[in-house]
């Protein structure tokens, strides 16, 4: 069992019993409860059956901290980022490991806004944390806790405002939910109920315990995907575990790339309103091209939900998100929300007329492949500049690493954050030639 516990801006996250325990959880909740003062801190999580367990040292750490503790219980991601701006709080902090396999956890920290905490200041937490800076409250000065009112209703009405639920009821789709035990279920069955589908639900209570690897890529929903056709549905919708992110499966049974779910957010977004778009620099170009069609400019953030909601900010935009199935639109939160993409997607099906795999097929074509190779982070630098020196017509952004954009392909080539590795992302119009933007880049940066 692995003893490291990975820390960094956003939170930390570790193997439960080894690099994640009590007394390090306990730790890092007083540490940011150090740094948002005695004010309400909402604490939540997914499904995970460590959660318990961690949302009791979650809990202590704020209160020894002064803070007032409002628990709201297993909730989604982004219903946590909901809740505190609608309950007023000062932050929150969502017990969970995203797409980590079961024996995983986290915590992820949250701002007064909603939105998960920008480097500087989980930058503080983590020094807080490291150094043991943070202040211990008297006997008179420890916090409170209550149970706040259910804040699930209110997330799924405000992402129903956003279409016409009459024409997506006249529908009448019938639509596939997988939520794996994650925390998502209720709601996105709710939802869809909202929006007149016959839902067929698949693990859509949150215990926790995964029938499947957590992270809902296609290589891991080959036993889940044929379900779809089998039931009849017009699509599939998967769920990760904190349920921030929407992977697709059309009526065939086939798994579609996590890369759609915001292309076909934006294509409806923009149809309603035009505007800005913010992505990250390693989300496919098929978001640049349907904006671009829309006559709307498309801006690229750094890697990270963060980075991406500082630049929707900046830029004013309408939408935007994240290729791994992540969408965000600042009407509803500043947290990547599948529930609104399911919303977007069934209302473009509905008012197209057309199979959920006709407005897939319509989407702009190109392949993705994502590799890494294990690089000593001394080495990027030099390396970074080999490889633009290999491609010296490309246009060139360090924001994050380095991307480089042809007139059809990029490439985008940063070192991790957590391991000794390099990742290289590349698209192009076909499969060979991102294959070989990959090798001959994977080359240069393994010199």
């Amino acid at each position: 069992m692995s003893d490291e516990l990975i820390v960094s801006v956003s939170g930390i996250r570790g193997i439960v019993g080894g690099g994640l325990t009590a007394e390090a959880t306990a730790r890092f909740a007083a540490a940011y409860g150090g740094s948002v003062g005695p004010k309400t801190v909402l604490v939540s999580r997914d499904g995970r059956p460590s959660g318990e367990m961690l949302r009791h040292a979650v809990i202590s750490g704020l209160l020894g901290a002064g803070c007032a503790v409002e628990d709201i219980g297993i909730t989604p991601t982004p219903t946590c980022g909901f809740a505190v701006r609608a309950l007023g709080a000062a932050g929150a902090i969502q017990i969970t490991a995203s797409h980590n396999p079961a024996p995983w956890n986290g915590l992820k920290m949250f701002g007064a806004d909603g939105a998960v905490l920008p480097a500087d200041k989980g930058a503080e937490v983590r020094g807080r944390y490291e150094s043991g800076d943070f202040p211990r409250a008297g006997w008179d000065g420890i916090g409170t806790t209550r149970v706040p009112p259910d804040v699930l209703g209110e997330h799924a009405r405000a992402v129903l405002d956003l279409v016409s639920v009459a024409k997506v009821a006249s529908a009448g789709f019938r639509v596939f939910l997988d939520a794996n035990a994650g925390a998502g279920g209720p709601l996105g069955s709710q939802l869809l109920s909202d929006l007149g589908c016959e839902v067929v639900q698949h693990e859509c209570e949150p215990t926790g315990r995964f029938v499947h690897e957590p992270e809902p890529t296609p290589a891991h929903l080959v036993d889940v995907a044929p379900w779809v056709k089998q039931h009849g549905c017009a699509v599939g919708f998967v769920l990760d575990p904190d349920a921030d992110r929407l992977a697709l499966i059309d009526e065939n049974g086939v798994c579609v790339s996590e890369e759609a779910t915001l292309a076909l957010a934006v294509q409806y977004r923009l149809n309603q309103e035009a505007g800005p778009v913010v992505i990250n620099m390693s989300t496919s170009r098929m978001a640049d091209d349907i904006a671009r069609a829309a006559g709307c400019v498309c801006v690229r953030s750094a890697v990270g939900e963060a980075n991406v909601v500082g630049r929707m900010r900046a830029e004013g935009a309408v939408i935007g998100g994240e290729g791994n199935g992540g969408v965000i639109d600042p009407r509803v939160g500043w947290v990547r929300d599948p529930f609104v993409g399911m919303a977007f997607i069934l209302s473009l099906m509905a008012e197209t007329r057309k199979p959920f795999s006709e407005l897939v097929a319509g989407l702009p074509r190109y392949a993705m492949l994502k590799t890494k190779f294990e690089v000593p982070r001394a080495k990027l630098a030099g390396a970074f500049d080999a490889i633009q020196r290999r491609w010296p017509d490309a246009r060139v952004n360090r924001e994050d690493g380095l991307r480089l954009d042809g007139p059809d392909w990029w490439l985008h080539v940063r070192g991790s954050n957590t391991e000794p590795v390099v990742r290289v992302i590349a698209e192009a119009p076909t499969e060979a030639e991102t294959k070989r933007l990959c090798d001959e880049a994977g080359a240069v940066v393994t010199a």
